[in-house]
């Protein structure tokens, strides 16, 4: 009967206890930095950091394999003399070109006892360094076939060369780095799909956006261009508005973009919310009027005076109201805007409709940038950007079912008062 338990190497059976434990704390470290750590750099120099004090080398470096020019480059040396810098900046190996090289194009480690019998060595990155090197160890970065690069350890510091022990600890930290190093690229390759599909979205949504803001632009212009050819006032004052409109739109728009691209400290003044409400509310009358849609503002418990950025309000109404009045039916729709301060002195603002709510599926995501569920007409940007302001105030935003049936936005921001 034949056991289930492989024979122990030679290296382990020999080393003493003192060894092995010291070993096993050091990859013990090294696994709880993959999984702690988010930097790459800063995991791979403490998994080399490791690996040379494992291994009781002078110097450690990593060296990552270029698929497009087929050679190694330094990403990563370690060692208290010698020029490091340029090392990283100046060397690069061709498959088979010194040990690492070798190492690499073989995909088996090289361990070599004195560097100076050793014709395969590359003395100049020596010399470019203003390094002394005596022996070495490379070991091969592997991943599922693929390969990474190669880790070298430098000058044994308490033997003549490196054993046969450090050459199977070197091999278990190298499955470590190129593990984390494969990871790493998944990872960041994901992060690149997603981004550049988030732009497609983004550009995609916004073009169309535009393009429907444009053609209501060229046929206003086209008819007040006729109306001016043949003196026809009729022409122009149905035309204008509709230009004025989709100037108001583009205007937003771009506002959109902007207060979205960039981080702000809100320019906080004395205002009167309830002017900044009925301004909003006058901006809008306009589509308000061609919907019939019913607008009840509610500002009787608002004291007068706060510290709050005016403008950006603003901004957050007009976004509120946009998504409400596309939101409401053709005929009564309603939107209601109430605003009041709370005894903790937090200002409450809620904007609500009677249309037909958020739609199933959307409640996770229509803070999310370029999201929308109004197709062509709208950009995604809204709702990201009144979140954005609103957190930017040190408040809070939430959705919910209304009332009166449909959506209802409640906002809930500090501010401090300045009179009554």
């Amino acid at each position: 009967m034949t056991s289930a338990v492989h024979d122990r190497p030679s290296w382990l059976a020999e080393a003493p206890p003192e060894e092995l434990r010291r070993i096993v704390d050091a990859l013990y470290r090294a696994h709880r930095l993959v999984a702690a750590m988010i930097d790459l750099d800063a995991l791979l120099e403490s998994i080399l950091e490791e690996s040379k004090q494992v291994a009781h080398a002078e110097a450690c470096s990593l060296l990552l394999y270029d698929a497009a020019q087929e050679d190694l480059y330094f990403r990563i040396a370690l060692g208290e003399s010698g020029d490091l810098q340029t090392l990283k900046r100046e060397i690069r190996l061709k498959l088979g070109q010194g040990i690492a090289g070798t190492a690499a194009a073989a995909r088996e480690s090289v361990n070599v006892a004195d560097v100076t019998t050793d014709a395969r060595f590359y003395a100049a990155a020596d010399e470019r360094s203003n390094f002394q090197t005596r022996n070495l160890l490379a070991v091969p970065l592997i991943d599922r076939d693929l390969l990474i690069g190669v880790i070298e350890v430098v000058n044994k510091i308490d033997g003549p060369h490196f054993t046969d022990m450090d050459l199977h600890v070197m091999e278990m930290f190298s499955a470590l780095t190129a593990a984390a190093l494969a990871n790493a690229r998944l990872i960041e390759e994901n992060l690149r799909a997603e981004r550049l599909a988030a732009l497609g979205q983004a550009v995609a949504g916004m073009s169309h956006h535009t393009k429907n803001i444009l053609a209501g632009m060229t046929s206003s212009v086209d008819l007040i261009d006729q109306g001016l050819r043949q003196g026809n006032q009729d022409f122009l004052h149905q035309s204008w508005p509709v230009f004025r409109r989709c100037t108001e739109r583009i205007s937003n728009f771009v506002e959109d973009m902007l207060a979205y691209s960039k981080p702000r400290i809100p320019m906080r003044r004395p205002c009167d919310l309830d002017a900044v409400i009925q301004d909003a509310c006058e901006t809008f009358q306009g589509l308000l009027v061609v919907k019939n849609v019913d607008l009840d503002v509610d500002t009787q418990r608002l004291r007068r005076q706060h510290h709050l950025d005016d403008r950006a309000l603003y901004r957050v109404l007009l976004n509120l109201l946009t998504n409400a009045a596309d939101a409401v039916p053709r005929e009564g729709g309603r939107v209601r805007i109430t605003a009041f301060e709370s005894s903790e002195g937090l200002l409450h603002l809620e904007v609500a409709d009677n249309g037909p709510g958020i739609p199933e599926g959307a409640w996770e995501s229509i803070f999310d940038p370029f999201f929308s569920t109004k197709g062509s007409d709208g950009t995604g940007l809204g709702l990201a950007v009144t979140k954005k302001i609103v957190e930017e105030h040190g408040g809070t935003i939430e959705a919910g079912v209304a009332p009166e049936g449909g959506a209802i936005f409640k906002i809930c921001v500090p501010s401090q008062q300045t009179g009554s």
